[in-house]
């Protein structure tokens, strides 16, 4: 019998994706900063600015902590994540960071070491970030879950949690708890690419059970 050529994935390094469309970018290929990690095929869509990622969507990353994208990220136009480097003093009377401007005042770096540090940003695979969303230093997002336009995320976001709001709160989770649990032992975003291409329809339409089924390695249905 002649099943036709192999589903052929979608490539994870080309920058453009979509022809005709430079506002969508892959962000793999497009990330050069050492503090920043972005799984393959999550992307970013915006109609001005889609490469200037790095400066103009990830503010005040002055390091150490990273940010980190997971795998198969949907970010809507204007999605901002704020790092740790946009802290200030608040325990004296002045937020004001005077050392910063130079001159004698930058004899006084040392007030500005040591301020809190919340670590890391991690977004987690299949995560989607709705229109001018800002993640806040240190919020960790989990597998599955959806961030409403304009939410302002100031606290962690549990696995397949849909927030909204400033702050963004959850408004309710896409599965019931047990299905959670068997959503993140699947972990779709980790089949190998040709075993995803064949299973498409069931990622994007199926239950989980059909999804469970799909799964490498499942024994077929006798």
């Amino acid at each position: 019998m002649n099943l036709g050529p192999a589903p052929v994935p979608a490539d994870p390094n080309v920058l453009h994706p979509m022809p005709g469309q430079p506002r969508v970018v892959q962000l793999k290929p497009l990330i050069t900063s050492a503090l920043i990690e972005a799984g393959e095929y999550s992307y970013y869509d915006d109609p001005e600015h889609a490469t200037e990622f790095e400066t103009r969507n990830v503010l005040y990353h002055y390091g150490p902590e990273r940010l980190v994208i997971g795998r198969f990220c949907a970010l809507g136009t204007g999605v901002r994540f704020i790092m740790n480097g946009a802290n200030h003093r608040m325990d004296g009377p002045s937020t004001f960071p005077f050392p910063t401007l130079g001159g004698s005042w930058a004899d006084h770096f040392d007030l500005l070491t040591g301020l809190p540090n919340r670590g890391d940003t991690v977004i987690g695979n299949d995560v989607w970030i709705g229109y001018e969303a800002v993640v806040m230093p240190g919020v960790r997002i989990g597998h599955g879950a959806i961030i409403g336009s304009r939410s302002v995320v100031v606290s962690d976001v549990p696995d397949y949690g849909v927030v909204g709001g400033n702050p963004a709160r959850l408004i309710r989770t896409r599965y019931p708890e047990a299905d959670i649990a068997r959503l993140l032992a699947v972990a779709w975003w980790d089949w190998p690419a040709d075993h995803l291409t064949r299973h498409i329809r069931t990622v994007m339409s199926g239950t989980v059970a059909e999804l469970e089924a799909a799964a490498p390695g499942t024994p077929p249905r006798s």
